[in-house]
């Protein structure tokens, strides 16, 4: 058996601090023509996942959390466990998709078997079909999910694309080189009060200002607050084309850009509301993968975060954007990522029954200074299909929980970067206005760099003013 890193350990007991939540993230694809049939998608699934021991794997607990949950064989396995078939109900458009997905959002993984589900929903508009896979947090990360995904997919010729832009190979076998054994456990306790001193204060110069923007509130908004069990969902179709155009004029990031369009929509959704937007209403989680390259093809989590504010309380988006720009610049400078990946590293030296009461007891408390996330993970720069067919588009899903009213996950496919949202049913009924804030703020800034670029001197014709003699 495999011990669960702290980071996946964790998610487990947050949601089981809280009935309202569910920690399913996944995707769903949406293929052109028609679905195979059942026995051969069945048998080709089956084919796939053959080698990855992690999806044929369900978590083991010790009694009362004494030691670190544990990765064990499922010895009776079944794979109609973790495949469903169903059909829409008319239209069976996009709209009657987003539904399903929300109302599959709100239900937990079977923790008596491997987290992981693969729903076949046929019939769609248009003569379509998808496919939508859901694991566990504990399972998997956006990266490590995308991982999954390719799983799921058919293998990517080499020469499609270069070796950099492939679809990630499915993994292999999942063993864990660096989980410890007995004697590096003793071998760490022993050593625990020599260092822990030193560490400790080391940890907490890097981790107060982290600490600080979590718990600190928020200015008061409709964003953060109590949640139910059920859900909405939308997605929002931009254009990654569209995107790198805008990063390429105003010299950016495209995380900027991202974050740029997630602010206008929050804008957007708070002046709707009739609140006003001020420069503390939203500080968001923005993940951040520390995953090295030689664990690219592991299923766990490999994640830190930051935690900007986002300033909705500028009326110009080219604004917008550039503080985006400078206020992740400094959380990077100032080592915020690596703070939250050293507050794991501790965790992972403690007795997991202390981590795992912490973190139930922290899930209890009414948290304000953290009002929504945003995930931005790179998906496939090729494309791929799925038994055959092709997959025409792609929506990451992210669940909610610790109070956020609503997350939002962004996943590129090609020249497509979608964001899939997913928000609290009853506080969130307006969440198609987060949706069109970020289309519109992602427009808004398009039209802002073609006029730069419009209005920008000619590189040959501003050699030759700068080349004319002097009179």
């Amino acid at each position: 058996m495999t011990e669960l890193r702290p980071l996946d350990a964790g998610f487990i007991e947050l949601e089981d601090s809280d009935r309202h939540i569910s920690l399913g993230i996944g995707a769903v694809a949406i293929l052109s023509g028609t679905p195979p049939s059942r026995a051969e998608f069945t048998r080709e699934l089956g084919r796939r996942i053959a080698d990855n021991a992690r999806l044929r794997q369900r978590v083991h607990r010790a009694r009362l959390d004494l030691s670190t949950p544990n990765w064990e064989e499922d010895a009776n396995f079944d794979l109609a466990h973790h495949i469903r078939w169903i059909a829409l109900p008319e239209p069976a458009d996009d709209a009657a998709l987003f539904d399903f997905i929300a109302t599959d959002l709100a239900e937990r993984l079977d923790r008596d078997h491997p987290l992981w589900e693969c729903v076949v929903i046929e019939r769609l508009t248009d003569e379509r079909w998808a496919m939508l896979i859901k694991a566990h947090h504990s399972l998997v990360d956006g990266v490590s999910g995308v991982t999954m995904f390719a799983t799921f997919c058919d293998p990517v010729q080499e020469e499609a694309a270069p070796a950099d832009a492939s679809v990630p190979a499915a993994p292999a076998d999942i063993v864990d080189a660096h989980s410890p054994n007995w004697f590096d456990r003793t071998l760490s306790a022993v050593r625990l009060p020599f260092g822990l001193p030193g560490q400790a204060v080391d940890l907490l110069r890097s981790v107060l200002p982290v600490a600080a923007g979590a718990i600190i509130p928020a200015a008061e908004s409709s964003l953060n607050g109590s949640i139910g069990r059920q859900r909405r969902y939308i997605g929002a179709r931009t254009s990654l084309t569209d995107v790198r155009e805008i990063r390429a004029a105003f010299g950016t990031t495209v995380n900027d850009v991202v974050l740029a369009a997630v602010t206008s929509g929050y804008r957007a959704l708070l002046l709707a509301r009739g609140e006003r937007p001020v420069d503390d209403t939203l500080r968001i989680l923005v993940p951040v993968s520390m995953r090295p390259a030689d664990a690219m093809n592991l299923l766990d989590n490999r994640v830190s975060a930051l935690l900007p504010r986002l300033p909705v309380h500028l009326d110009d988006p080219v604004v917008r954007l550039r503080v985006i720009h400078t206020r992740m610049a400094e959380h990077k400078s100032k080592g915020a990522a690596q703070a939250e990946d050293s507050m794991i590293a501790m965790a992972a030296r403690l007795p997991f029954a202390t981590v795992a009461w912490s973190l139930r007891l922290a899930a209890l408390l009414p948290q304000r200074g953290v009002t929504a996330l945003a995930t931005n993970v790179r998906g496939p720069r090729v494309r791929v299909t799925v038994q055959g067919r092709e997959v025409l588009d792609l929506f990451p899903i992210v669940p909610i929980a610790m109070r956020l009213r609503t997350g939002i996950a962004i996943l590129s496919y090609l020249d497509h970067l979608n964001f899939g949202i997913t928000g609290d049913f009853d506080s969130t009924p307006d969440i198609e206005v987060l949706a069109e804030g970020i289309r519109s703020g992602i427009a808004e800034l398009l039209a802002a760099a073609r006029a730069r670029a419009a209005t920008a001197p000619h590189p040959r014709s501003a050699a030759s003013h700068h080349s004319a003699p002097t009179r």
